[in-house]
């Protein structure tokens, strides 16, 4: 069992787990296997989550483990199957429903945040909805701008649903898993660039070991992926890879980042940024999401709020400036928060 310490600095992996380098896509099933051999109520539904396993891996070989009565194919009516999936959460199940891409949530706002999320409140705290909404988001791909946005902050700004957002097949095991337990409505979304696919583009760290025993990695808590004194990166998913590549190309240059994966937007972990900034004095967020009224905003509010004067200078942020994600290669990587955009946000604080 991995032992998650309280400074959230350290994962801790018992040393005679057994344990094998994974992908994401592969951790997130066998985290959803495990599950569903141990709970008898947890099931999946969704578009191709059956005999093609998810067109992101997500759910690969589950029907062949457990068959098509919990491994269901839906049609194209994601407001019916997550409307379905939320009247089964009511009923005592524990739904996983895939919405393909999270870009196709206006079609079934109504059922996931008039339903989903409010039921829980409405029924003045006597009715659970235990459902996990897992999506996949994210650009660089050329995948238009309706199937490449990130949209986590559209999501945490609504109450009444936990948002987790892994950057690694560890964290992808354990989030999935306590998803899953969690007796709240919580959105997962996995990044479509750390699923370790032979068609995307490979990061080594999208593959890792990952025990082979079920374990659990809290909601709401963010861990320091690598430590610095200089400046702090506080970023998740997919740019966290860029921002630890950025951080070890800067070293070189004497400049030590601190980087932290916040891994849950809701509850979001303000001590562990806190008493980063604390220490380095100087902040960049990074967050494939759009730039205004998101989560690097909420970081800074936090920040002003709290002690403005942590702060030894303005701090910087690498988002999605507010435009449609474009469809052709150069001006889809002239909008994303890129290695080359990291570095120079960082030069521009410290140098």
């Amino acid at each position: 069992m991995a032992i998650i310490d309280t400074t959230n600095k350290v994962e801790i992996k018992n040393q005679t787990s057994s344990s094998r380098k994974l992908t994401t896509a592969k951790a997130i099933v066998e985290g959803i296997s495990q599950q569903m051999e141990a709970d008898p109520s947890v099931f999946v539904l969704g578009e191709d989550v059956g005999a093609y396993g998810g067109i992101f891996s997500s759910t690969t070989g589950l029907l062949e483990k457990f068959g098509p009565k919990r491994i269901i194919d839906t049609p194209i009516s994601e407001t019916a199957f997550i409307g379905l999936a939320t009247g089964a959460a009511v009923e005592g199940m524990r739904p996983i429903v895939e919405l393909m891409f999270v870009d196709f949530f206006g079609v079934a706002m109504d059922q996931i945040y008039n339903h989903m999320a409010k039921i829980h409140y409405e029924s003045g705290g006597n009715v659970k909805v235990p459902t996990v909404l897992m999506t996949a988001v994210g650009g660089g791909y050329s995948d238009g701008a309706q199937h490449s946005q990130c949209l986590w902050g559209t999501f945490a700004h609504l109450p009444g649903m936990k948002v987790v957002v892994p950057s690694s097949p560890y964290d992808a095991k354990g989030l999935i898993i306590s998803a899953i337990q969690d007796d709240n409505p919580v959105i997962y979304m996995f990044h479509k660039g750390i699923m370790g696919l032979p068609w995307m583009v490979k990061n080594p760290h999208a593959i890792e070991n990952v025990p082979q025993e079920s374990y659990t990695v809290p909601i709401g808590k963010a861990k320091v992926v690598r430590e610095g004194s200089d400046l702090t990166i506080v970023t998740l998913s997919l740019s966290v890879h860029h921002c630890l590549d950025v951080a070890e190309e800067v070293s070189k240059e004497g400049i030590e980042c601190e980087v932290i994966d916040l891994r849950s937007l809701v509850p979001l972990d303000k001590t562990t940024i806190l008493n980063s900034l604390a220490k380095t004095g100087k902040l960049i967020v990074v967050d494939e999401d759009y730039q205004s009224f998101g989560l690097s905003g909420e970081i800074a509010a936090i920040v002003a709020e709290t002690d403005p004067r942590m702060l030894k200078g303005p701090m910087k942020r690498v988002c999605v400036p507010d435009v449609p994600i474009p469809y052709a290669r150069s001006l889809e990587y002239a909008v994303l928060p890129t290695k080359e955009r990291i570095a120079e946000a960082i030069r521009q604080i410290l140098l």
